[in-house]
């Protein structure tokens, strides 16, 4: 088993992309196919959750769109990802912060974590 999954992260096309977690509000440019044409569609949303380690990481990402929520899981080593935008970078204390699909207005937001440049 351990030779497999050495294979499977040597191999893998993350390392490219920018490091973030849950409760981070990024962009996804992501690639999508209709027949014969291809263009490049994002979404913008909060980062929920990230699961499976390895090559098969998946991470889960919501946004409100016309006052519904809306939920996308994408593959992290999807070909279809072109890149990954961090807009800015949230204070939560939770790998997985579901609590927030019951949560509408000003008691969705998340707090921004602050850098001090040295």
């Amino acid at each position: 088993m351990d030779a497999i999954k050495f294979v499977e992260n040597e191999l893998s096309p993350v390392s490219d992309l920018p490091s973030f977690k849950s409760g981070d509000t990024i962009t996804v440019y992501y690639k999508i196919t209709e027949g014969n044409k291809e263009r490049t569609q994002h979404f913008q949303g909060v980062v929920l959750q990230r699961r499976n380690p390895g090559a098969n990481e998946t991470f889960t990402i919501r946004k409100i769109s016309g006052g519904i929520g809306v939920e996308r899981i994408f593959p992290l080593a999807s070909p279809a990802i072109e890149k990954i935008e961090i807009i800015k970078h949230g204070a939560v204390k939770r790998a997985r912060i579901f609590y927030l699909r019951e949560r509408t207005g000003k008691a969705a937001r998340i707090k921004e974590k602050k850098f001090i440049k040295k």
